[in-house]
């Protein structure tokens, strides 16, 4: 049985699960499983001068992009909150950026008020291309079975202020296989594929499908921040867990580039991004994106993402006030909730 991801949702046009969505989270912990997430917006960013004019509007460290390297950029707005997210792929000719389903139109917009005379031409690529995921310790192994070289582990980030750092900042490796190409992340290995082979791939793959819900409960497990999930109109990139992949520190003349380099200096986010286990005694149901997540009865944040994971129950990632102690009690809706420190 597949179950589609509910219509209302951001997330609509993909399997939500195939039939038991605790086994294939199991299946992505410990082995590989296959993930649709061709709802996602994906962007292409032709023209020979595309390297050094991302690097001038985004917060990652482009100018040497070159094939085979892959990263992460956010678009900050003039008081460095988050605008855009969104990952890069380089295949020697394009950089394909991918973001959240619905951010693409407001990316592309922002790219084309910015283009002046650069030799770029940045066009809404979701017709020609979508991504799908493998994802768990075995994803690599996969996409060797593929024919492309080996794709190495995703170094942890070292980023800090004052260090030498290669140009751009590649933290994901990138290879070519016959049909697309294989960007390695932090949860498995991203693949851009033609959308009319899509299907075709998927099957030559040979690995079982896990649907979004899975995805999502690895995900939070793992405290990898969404877009408009973990983020509202005034996050900055310190608080939600942007900073590592996303944000070079030694690079500056960017959009909202003075806060981020304050807030680093000063090590004080306004708020965090925080893992929350829910006690599920009040209710079974995970709450919906933006609960508050209150103290003492004053509201002291909220919660982006939650979700029923098989092994740790219920829980969410949430954004708090930075002063909240690890070990308040604090309330998610009907819930009692814990910050696993």
């Amino acid at each position: 049985m597949i179950e589609d991801v509910d219509p209302s949702s951001a997330d609509r046009g993909v399997a939500a699960h195939y039939g038991d969505p605790m086994r294939e989270q199991r299946v992505l912990e410990t082995a590989v499983g296959l993930v649709d997430r061709s709802h996602r917006d994906v962007l292409a960013v032709p023209g020979e001068e595309r390297a050094g004019w991302l690097h001038t509007l985004t917060t990652q460290h482009l100018s040497g992009l070159r094939a085979g390297q892959g990263s992460e950029l956010l678009v900050l707005s003039p008081h460095g909150h988050i605008e855009q997210h969104a990952y890069v792929t380089e295949d020697g000719d394009t950089a394909w950026l991918d973001t959240e389903p619905g951010a693409g139109e407001g990316l592309l917009k922002h790219l084309e008020s910015m283009r002046f005379l650069t030799r770029v031409e940045p066009r809404d690529a979701g017709p020609e291309r979508v991504v799908l995921s493998l994802v768990g310790p075995g994803a690599a192994d996969v996409v060797a079975g593929l024919g492309a070289p080996r794709i190495a582990e995703v170094p942890p980030p070292k980023f800090a202020a004052g260090s030498v750092l290669p140009e751009p900042t590649a933290l994901y490796a990138v290879r070519e296989f016959e049909g697309g190409l294989a960007r390695r992340v932090p949860l498995g290995v991203d693949l851009l594929v033609p959308r009319a082979d899509a299907e075709q791939i998927a099957a030559r793959l040979g690995v079982p499908r896990a649907g979004l819900w899975a995805y999502e409960a690895i995900r939070v497990a793992h405290r990898i921040p969404r877009l408009g999930w973990e983020t509202d109109h005034r996050t900055i990139p310190a608080e939600a867990g942007f900073l590592a992949g996303a944000v070079h520190l030694d690079k500056g003349c960017y959009r909202g580039q003075e806060t981020v380099a304050r807030v680093h200096n000063l090590g004080r986010p306004p708020r965090r991004l925080v893992l929350v286990h829910l006690d599920g005694v009040a209710t079974d149901q995970p709450p919906v994106r933006g609960t508050p997540v209150s103290l003492d009865g004053r509201t002291v944040g909220f919660v982006g993402t939650a979700v029923r994971h098989h092994d740790l129950g219920m829980i969410a990632l949430a954004v708090v006030k930075r002063n909240v102690a690890d070990d308040a009690r604090l309330l998610v809706g009907e819930s009692a909730a814990l910050i696993e420190p």
